[in-house]
C-alpha cells in the first residue's frame, strides 16, 4: 500500500466566452467569492475579482499517492476545476496549477529569543 500525501492546489484560469447570464451570475455572487472565501477544500473554493471579471482561482485539498508526486495532484485538481466550471456553465481557458505537498513542507519556527 502506498503512502498518501495531502496537497494544497491552487488552480488559476481566465474566464472565456461567458454568456450574459453567466456574467450576471458571477457579478451578483462576487461578494461570496472574494478574499474571505479563499479556503482549501476537497470540493474547491472559487474566488475572483468582479472588476475586471477576468481571472479566477479555485483552491483544492487533494489526497494522492506520494509516489505520483505533485504533478498528479495538480492534474487531479485541474480535472476537478474543469468539471466544476463546466457544470456551472462558465467558460474558461488557460488552467494552470500550483501545488504544495503539506507532508514534505518544512515549517520554520522562530527560536525563543534570549532574555
Amino acid at each position: 500500500m502506498s503512502e498518501q500525501h495531502t496537497y494544497r492546489v491552487i488552480v488559476r484560469g481566465t474566464w472565456d466566452g461567458l454568456t450574459d447570464e453567466a456574467r450576471e451570475k458571477l457579478l451578483a455572487e462576487a461578494a461570496e467569492h472574494g478574499l474571505t472565501s479563499m479556503r482549501f477544500t476537497e470540493e474547491g473554493s472559487l474566488s475572483y475579482e468582479p472588476r475586471p471579471l477576468k481571472h479566477f482561482s479555485l483552491r483544492y485539498v487533494v489526497m494522492s499517492d506520494a509516489a505520483d508526486g505533485e504533478e498528479m495532484a495538480g492534474a487531479l485538481a485541474e480535472d476537478r476545476a474543469e468539471r466544476t466550471l463546466l457544470e456551472l456553465g462558465y467558460g474558461f481557458r488557460d488552467l494552470r496549477s500550483t501545488v504544495t505537498d503539506l507532508d514534505t513542507m518544512k515549517v520554520n519556527r522562530k527560536s525563543a529569543s534570549p532574555r
